[in-house]
C-alpha cells in the first residue's frame, strides 16, 4: 500500500489565481510527523476562497463535489479515477488513516483544482470508544455530559481522518415501537434543543478548523420520529402546528449552535417526500432559518423519490431534489448521471449547482482541510481506546442511567455478601451491551456486565455466579448484521433450554441476591428496528418471575434502547435500573452503580408506557373535554405512564422547599427568575434535576398542560441545602399559533410548576403583560 510522506520544507502547494493565500502541506502521514494546526478561518476568508474556486471548476467538477462515493459501493478501480478526475466529493465508510491519506493524496495531488476529499461516517455515540447511546445521553439531563460523549468521539474519529459524522439525531420520538427513538433525546422539544446544542458543539469543537473537530450533521429533517405506527421509513402526517411547535425546534436550536451540515429524511412529510420538499429544505431552512451549511441526501433517498411515485424517473428525481435544496448525494449516482444533462435542458440552474457546491467547499474550507489533509498515522495509536476514552465512557455511564424502582433500598448492594447470582442473556455479551450504530468499535475491547461484576469484586470473598438461564434473538434479519451483529443463541433443543433455565433459578436460590440483566439485544434497537410490542424478548419475564418467586432479593438491570413493557416487574421486582445501552466500559460502570461507588441521578427523557395499547405518549398533551380525569381514559386500564417523563430515583432522598419568583409579572421579552430550596436529606451524596414546567392558561390556540422550559442537575453531599435559580425567559413562552400561523408571544397568565418530574407540584403564577 502506498505511503505517503510530505515534510514541511519539501512541498508546498500553491493555489495561483483563485487562491488568496499559500496552503501549506506539512503533515507527515507515515507517522513521522505532526500536522500543523490550521489557523482560525473566517467567514469573509472562507466566501473569498470558495468564490474563487468555484471560478475555475466546470460543471462536471461541480457535480463531483456533489457525489459521495462508499467504500461498499460497485465502483472498484474506477473509484481511484473518479478521484482524480474530480468526480468525488465526498467518502463513506472509509475508516483505515493510511487509505484515507493515499484515497486524499490522489485528490490534492493529481486532480485538476485539488480539492481534498470529505471522509464522513456514522459517529453516533463514539468511534472506537462506545459512549451510551443518544437516548441515555438525554437521560443525564446534562448538556455537558452530552457534550462530553460528542467532544471525545471527535478527537477519535478525526484521529484516523474521518471529519463528517451523520450525527446529532435530533428527531422528536414519542412511539417507543418506533426502532430509532434510541438515537434521539426523546419526546420533548425543549430537553432536545439542549441536547441538540450540546453535540454540535461536542463534535464542531470551539473551531471547525482544528484538527480533532468534526463536522456534524443534523439529522433526519424532518418529522421522521412521528412515522405511523411506529414503523420506521413510514410516512408522517404532522399538522404545521406540531411541526412548528415539537419537531422543528431541535433542529432550529442544532442550526443556531452552529452546525454545519443537515441530512434530509426518508419518508413522506404530509404527502411530500423529504428529501423533494422546498418548503422545508429551502422555504424554512435557508429563508426562515438563514441555514448557510450544506444539505446531504439520506442514503438511496435521492432515487427513492421515484419509488415514493413523486418523481417521474432518476432525471426527475436528481432535478427535484437539487431544485428542493438537497446539495449532495449519498452513496447513489442520480447526480452524478443526470444532473448536467438536465443542467443543459435548463431544468436546473446553474446558480443551483453553484449554491450547492458552495456549501459543501466553504465546510471543507472551514475544516482547514485546504490547508491540512492529510493525518498524522500516530494520532489514531494514542487516541483509539485509550485510558482517558474509557474513563469518560465509564463516568458518562454511571451519569445517565435511570433508577426506576428501589424498594427497601435494596440497592446500593451491601459489599459483605457472600455471593450474587448473575443472570440473564446480556450478561455476556460485548456487543449488546454496545447498543446499534457501534459500526466503528471492536466488540473484543468491551467489558461486559460480568467482566465487570468479577473484576469489581476480585479482592473480596463475594462469589459470582452466572448463567444466561435464556438467549434472545431478533426475528428478523438485521440489516447491521454483516457489519455488526449480536450473538447467535447456543442452546438448540427444548431440553438445553429448560436444563439452563432450571440452572439460573438454582443459582438464584444459592445466592444472597440476584441481578438480572434483561432488555434487547442490539440488532433489537435502531434503524429498520421498529417493534409491535414492547415486552421483553423471548422467555426473560417468564425467567424473571421465577426468579422472584423464589422469594430471594431480585435486582433488575435493564438494556435497552426505548421503554420497555416492565409494569408486572414494576410491583414485584424491588429493584430497577436502566442502563441503557452503556458502552465500551458497561460491565465496570454497572459494576460501580451496583455498589454505590456511582449513585443514578438519571431522569426519564419520555414518557414510560405500562403496555403498548397507550402509544405513543408523551406529558405534554392538551387539556381535554374531562380534565378532571386524565389517567382513566381506558375503560380496561390506566392511561397514565408507568413512570412519568422526568422521572428518576436516587440512593439518596431529597426534598424541595418553597417555589419563589422573582417577579410575579414580567413584560414580554423580558425574564423572571424562579428559584427553590433542595436539599439531601439522605445519607449519599447524590443528583438531583429540578425541573420547571409552565401553561399557558388562555391565547389564541389551546396549549399543553405542561411544558419543559428549564432544568439543572446539581450534586449535593448529605445535609447540603442549596438554592437553585432557573431564568425563565419569555421568549421561550412564545409558540407558534394555527389560528395566526406565526410565532408570538401572547400576554396572560402562565402557571409554573418546579419539580423533580412533569408531575411537579411546587406552583406559582406569572403574568405576561404586553411588550411596552
Amino acid at each position: 500500500m502506498l505511503r505517503i510522506s510530505f515534510r514541511s520544507s519539501s512541498r508546498r502547494w500553491l493555489y495561483r489565481s483563485f487562491l488568496f493565500l499559500s496552503v501549506t502541506l506539512p503533515c507527515v502521514a507515515s507517522g513521522t510527523g505532526r500536522a500543523a494546526k490550521p489557523h482560525p478561518v473566517t467567514t469573509a476568508e472562507a466566501d473569498r476562497f470558495v468564490d474563487s474556486l468555484l471560478a475555475r471548476m466546470t460543471l462536471e467538477e461541480k457535480i463531483g463535489q456533489m457525489s459521495q462515493i462508499a467504500l461498499n459501493s460497485p465502483e472498484g478501480a474506477k473509484r481511484d479515477e473518479r478521484i482524480i478526475k474530480g468526480e468525488v466529493g465526498s467518502l463513506l465508510f472509509v475508516r483505515d488513516p493510511q487509505e484515507i491519506n493515499r484515497l486524499q493524496h490522489l485528490a490534492v495531488e493529481k486532480s485538476r483544482l485539488h480539492i481534498p476529499l470529505l471522509f464522513g461516517f456514522d459517529v453516533v455515540h463514539g468511534y472506537r470508544t462506545i459512549y451510551p447511546v443518544p437516548l441515555a445521553l438525554a437521560a443525564s439531563w446534562e448538556p455537558a455530559t452530552a457534550e462530553r460523549a460528542q467532544r471525545m468521539a471527535a478527537r477519535e474519529a478525526s484521529s484516523v481522518g474521518i471529519r463528517w459524522t451523520f450525527a446529532p439525531m435530533v428527531d422528536i420520538a414519542r412511539d417507543p415501537r418506533w426502532g430509532r427513538i434510541m438515537e434521539g433525546a426523546g419526546e420533548d422539544p425543549y430537553l432536545g434543543s439542549r441536547m441538540a446544542e450540546a453535540q454540535i458543539r461536542g463534535f464542531q469543537g470551539d473551531r471547525l478548523s482544528d484538527p480533532d473537530s468534526i463536522l456534524a450533521c443534523v439529522k433526519h429533517f424532518a418529522g421522521y420520529g412521528a412515522a405511523v405506527g411506529g414503523r420506521d421509513y413510514d410516512s408522517s402526517d404532522i399538522s404545521e402546528e406540531q411541526l412548528r411547535n415539537v419537531y422543528l425546534p431541535p433542529f432550529h436550536a442544532a442550526i443556531e449552535a452552529g452546525a454545519g451540515s443537515l441530512m434530509s429524511a426518508y419518508m413522506d412529510l404530509n404527502g411530500v417526500p423529504a428529501t423533494g420538499n422546498r418548503w422545508l429544505l429551502h422555504d424554512v431552512l435557508r429563508k426562515e432559518w438563514d441555514f448557510r451549511g450544506f444539505v446531504v441526501s439520506d442514503w438511496d433517498s435521492v432515487p427513492s423519490l421515484t419509488t415514493h411515485g413523486f418523481s417521474s424517473g432518476p432525471e426527475d428525481a436528481a432535478v427535484r431534489a437539487v431544485n428542493a435544496g438537497v446539495d449532495m448525494e449519498m452513496t447513489s449516482t442520480t447526480f452524478r448521471n443526470y444532473l448536467a444533462d438536465a443542467v443543459k435542458k435548463r431544468l436546473v440552474a446553474p446558480s443551483a449547482i453553484d449554491a450547492a457546491v458552495r456549501g459543501i467547499l466553504t465546510a471543507k474550507y472551514k475544516l482547514g482541510l485546504f490547508q491540512e489533509p492529510y493525518v498524522p498515522l500516530e494520532r489514531s495509536q494514542k487516541e483509539l481506546v485509550s485510558e482517558e476514552q474509557r474513563d469518560a465512557s465509564r463516568t458518562i455511564a454511571t451519569r445517565t442511567a435511570v433508577l426506576l424502582r428501589n424498594q427497601d433500598d435494596l440497592l446500593p448492594l451491601r459489599k459483605d455478601l457472600k455471593s450474587i447470582a448473575l443472570i440473564g442473556p446480556l450478561i455476556d455479551s460485548q456487543p449488546d451491551v454496545m447498543g446499534s450504530w457501534s459500526l466503528g468499535a471492536h466488540p473484543e475491547d468491551t467489558v461486559t456486565v460480568a467482566e465487570g461484576l468479577k473484576r469489581y469484586l476480585a479482592s473480596s470473598s463475594t462469589k459470582v455466579l452466572a448463567t444466561k438461564g435464556v438467549e434472545i434473538e431478533r426475528g428478523q434479519p438485521s440489516i447491521f448484521d454483516d457489519q455488526f451483529p449480536s450473538p447467535k443463541p447456543t442452546l438448540k433443543t427444548d431440553a438445553e433450554k429448560e436444563t439452563e433455565f432450571r440452572h439460573a433459578i438454582d443459582l438464584v436460590k444459592q445466592a444472597d441476591v440476584s441481578v438480572l440483566v434483561l432488555g434487547e439485544a442490539q440488532t433489537m434497537s435502531g434503524e429498520r428496528a421498529s417493534r409491535s410490542t414492547l415486552t421483553l424478548p423471548g422467555k426473560q419475564e417468564q425467567l424473571l418471575k421465577a426468579a422472584v418467586a423464589t422469594g430471594r432479593p431480585v435486582v433488575l438491570i435493564l438494556v435497552n434502547g426505548r421503554p420497555l413493557n416492565i409494569t408486572w416487574a414494576s410491583e414485584h421486582v424491588p429493584s430497577i435500573l436502566d442502563v441503557w445501552y452503556p458502552g465500551t466500559e458497561a460491565g465496570n460502570a454497572i459494576a460501580e452503580l451496583l455498589f454505590g461507588e456511582a449513585v443514578p441521578g438519571g431522569k426519564l427523557p419520555v414518557s414510560w408506557p405500562r403496555s403498548v395499547g397507550q402509544v405513543p405518549i408523551y406529558y405534554a398533551r392538551n387539556l381535554t373535554q374531562i380534565p378532571d380525569d386524565p389517567d382513566t381514559r381506558y375503560w380496561d386500564g390506566s392511561s397514565a405512564p408507568l413512570y412519568p417523563f422526568g422521572y428518576g430515583l436516587s440512593y439518596t432522598r431529597f426534598s424541595l422547599g418553597t417555589i419563589k419568583t422573582s417577579a410575579g409579572s414580567v413584560a414580554s421579552g423580558g425574564s423572571v427568575d424562579v428559584s427553590i430550596d433542595v436539599e439531601n436529606a439522605g445519607k449519599y451524596a447524590g443528583d438531583q434535576v429540578v425541573q420547571l414546567y409552565t401553561h399557558q392558561r388562555a391565547g389564541s390556540a389551546s396549549r399543553p398542560v405542561r411544558e419543559l422550559k428549564g432544568f439543572r442537575r446539581v450534586t449535593l453531599k448529605p445535609g447540603e441545602r442549596q438554592t437553585i435559580t432557573l431564568k425563565l425567559d419569555t421568549r421561550g413562552l412564545g409558540f407558534w399559533s394555527s389560528q395566526t400561523h406565526q410565532w408570538a408571544i401572547e400576554p396572560g397568565m402562565f402557571d409554573i410548576w418546579v419539580g423533580t418530574d412533569s408531575n411537579a407540584t411546587q406552583h406559582a403564577t406569572l403574568e405576561v403583560t404586553p411588550k411596552t
